[in-house]
């Protein structure tokens, strides 16, 4: 991983954890309930820098729920970990899935992000549920936590995702966005310019 990659996974997993702090005190649904888009910035990484750069930005953006919902809440210790491996397995899957589609030689990129958004949740999903039903309450001791409420917190967790996958394919719409973010940090716009003017000098030799 370059250095413009690991910086740009470090200001998507801070993004994230600004998100989160925004989202819970301010999209506060129910008491104790809130809309939660930290997987917003996570979502970014994996999806432009790659699988690493989507893992690291996964494991920094569950810092902070991590500890609101670990050592802050009833996770403890397992939270403080759960929760950003979570988040990174997000990262590490839009990652692998973008780069196996070759996303960005796609022209429509906003037609098939929604869809891989949606489809890179599932691994940590199916973590989530682990977690919630096994994980948690063979370390806390608190006993098995009824299965509506895990339920309730994977559709809350779909839901989210369902709100920034429309987010996301917006984004990936948007020319100046990707322009922005490919030169930027991923050095993909700066190959394509190296193509085009090889392809312009032999047009002028020709």
């Amino acid at each position: 991983m370059n250095t413009k990659k690991l910086a740009f996974a470090i200001m998507m997993g801070a993004l994230g954890n600004v998100l989160f702090i925004v989202s819970f005190y301010t999209g506060q649904i129910a008491q104790g309930i809130a809309l939660d888009l930290s997987l917003l910035g996570v979502f970014i990484a994996g999806l432009y820098g790659g699988p690493l750069t989507g893992l690291i930005a996964g494991l920094i953006a569950g810092v902070l729920p991590g500890v609101m919902f670990g050592p802050l809440g009833s996770g403890g210790v397992l939270g403080l970990i759960g929760l950003p491996v979570g988040k990174a397995l997000t990262g590490l899957t839009i990652g692998l899935l973008a780069k196996g589609l070759k996303l960005q030689h796609i022209t429509r990129q906003s037609l098939i992000t929604a869809p891989i958004t949606l489809l890179a949740y599932l691994p940590e999903g199916i973590f989530t549920f682990v977690y919630f039903s096994i994980l948690l309450p063979l370390f806390s001791g608190n006993g098995i936590m009824p299965m509506a409420i895990i339920v309730t917190i994977l559709l809350k967790a779909v839901g989210e995702v369902i709100v920034m996958s429309v987010i996301m394919a917006a984004l990936a719409g948007n020319t100046g966005f990707r322009d922005f973010v490919t030169a930027r940090f991923t050095g993909m716009k700066k190959k394509k310019t190296s193509t085009q003017n090889i392809s312009v000098n032999a047009e002028a030799f020709s």
